[in-house]
């Protein structure tokens, strides 16, 4: 039994040197705002709840610098990327825009974002009946042709 816990301790030592990739920028060249008007109390909201996953811009919490908690977290903001990065927004060809935009209003609507399991650990991000009007609001304002 000694053997095993201390194995595992070995392993669990060893796994923190591998570190993924943090997703942390500070270039806003393609960013949403360089190219569509952001209301500050929009701006706010993607910041606290939208913006670790769907941005550039990840702030990390301390249990991220653990490992496997840290392959896991990159993982998923890396998957929150491929569905929508406002740090790219003027990248997208016009398909994608449309695309995003209507899975945006989709996932507003159903309050579905952010994750439940995000929010567990980031319980100011929730946000309330009044945040999802006023993003959703925004996001159908948003021309369809940019």
């Amino acid at each position: 039994m000694k053997k095993v816990v201390l194995g595992f301790l070995v392993v669990l030592i060893l796994i923190q040197f591998i570190r993924p990739e943090k997703n942390e920028s500070s270039d806003m060249t393609n960013h949403i705002s360089q190219v569509i008007d952001m209301p500050s109390e929009v701006n706010k909201i993607i910041k606290t709840s939208c913006a670790d996953c769907h941005s550039n811009f990840t702030k990390y919490p301390w249990y991220s610098e653990i490992a496997p908690i840290s392959w896991y977290l990159a993982q998923h903001v890396n998957e929150g990327k491929e569905h929508l990065n406002f740090s790219e927004w003027t990248s997208y060809n016009q398909d994608q825009l449309n695309h995003i935009l209507k899975d945006l209003n989709e996932e507003l609507e159903d309050h579905k974002m952010p994750l439940k399991s995000y929010l567990i650990m980031h319980k100011e991000a929730a946000m309330d009946i009044e945040q999802y009007e006023t993003v959703l609001n925004w996001v159908k304002s948003i021309p369809s042709n940019q």
